[in-house]
């Protein structure tokens, strides 16, 4: 990290099924923290599931439900937010969230999310003929801006007490600098 940064907040970012609500609630527990999911946020602001936000107003909608509620999480602090998995691919909400929180990507590999994900109807994005191969192709369009993350923390065959202990590690390293 370059420049010098107040790091009021948390994020973690990464696809669907990498931990980011489990570790995110457990981290913030231990920080004495507010667990915010940006994904409940705009079915809160929507009134409606996510699924049908896709279903009657298109992803375009829903990206720019999303822009705002990332926005809206800007003048906050002592929060650990839990990003929907394409947030970040919105150049604006990644750096935005730069300006006050440490950026955390967890991070597993498509075999992992897809055994992790594939009993879930909640994910529009997964419910394909094929959602192993849906997962290969939105990580290798995601994954160049997942690695624009602060920190990357590997989730793969490991107990999420481990990743979130390191999370909570990496968020106080930072906060001492």
């Amino acid at each position: 990290m370059p420049e010098k940064r107040t790091m009021a907040n948390l994020a973690l970012v990464g696809f669907m099924g990498c931990g980011k609500s489990t570790v995110g609630r457990q981290v913030a527990r231990e920080l004495g923290f507010e667990f915010v999911d940006t994904d409940q946020l705009i079915e809160d602001r929507a009134g409606m599931p996510i699924p049908e936000i896709f279903a009657s107003e298109g992803e375009a909608a829903f990206r720019v439900l999303e822009k705002e509620v990332v926005a809206s999480l800007a003048n906050q602090t002592g929060r650990v937010i839990a990003t929907g998995g394409g947030a970040v691919m919105n150049p604006d909400n990644f750096a935005n969230l730069k300006t006050h929180a440490l950026v955390i990507c967890l991070w597993a590999s498509a075999e992992t999310l897809h055994e992790r994900t594939r009993h879930q109807s909640h994910r529009p994005l997964l419910q394909q003929e094929d959602p192993l191969g849906t997962i290969r192709e939105i990580l290798k369009e995601r994954g160049p801006v997942y690695k624009q993350a602060d920190v990357i923390i590997n989730t793969e065959l490991r107990p999420q007490r481990e990743v979130a202990a390191q999370v909570r590690h990496q968020f106080q390293e930072s906060s001492c600098t």
